[in-house]
């Protein structure tokens, strides 16, 4: 078998030197392009966390529009009545010649 000479052995370490330096670069720019879509996917998805945080404010009293409602239904019934209380006094107002008299009077006099 032949001797292995020192040129060949820094041949060989020469090229073994450049591929490294070849894959090493190759691997560094993959991994920057894959930190800079990583950035981009974060900064995405932080835009649709603060879009989503806007409509969950924007909708969270939805729910109570219901007991709104109800309240507000409440109180209709409650301005008719006062509605047809008060057409009641009117009414009677203009009927009795004795009014406000009757009507603050003793129950006796009415």
């Amino acid at each position: 078998m032949s001797e292995v000479t020192a040129e060949t052995v820094q041949t060989i370490w020469t090229i073994t030197l450049g591929v490294f330096t070849v894959v090493l670069i190759v691997v560094a720019i993959l991994l920057t392009l894959i930190l800079q879509t990583a950035r981009d996917i974060t900064g995405g998805v932080s835009a649709i966390w603060n879009v989503g945080q806007r409509i969950a404010n924007n909708t969270i009293h939805i729910a109570l529009l219901k007991k709104t409602n109800l309240v507000a239904g409440k109180i209709l019934g409650s301005a008719v009545g006062v509605v047809h209380a008060t057409a009641g006094v009117k009414a009677h107002a203009e009927e009795c010649p004795g009014c406000p008299a009757c009507v603050l009077g003793p129950p006796w006099l009415r």
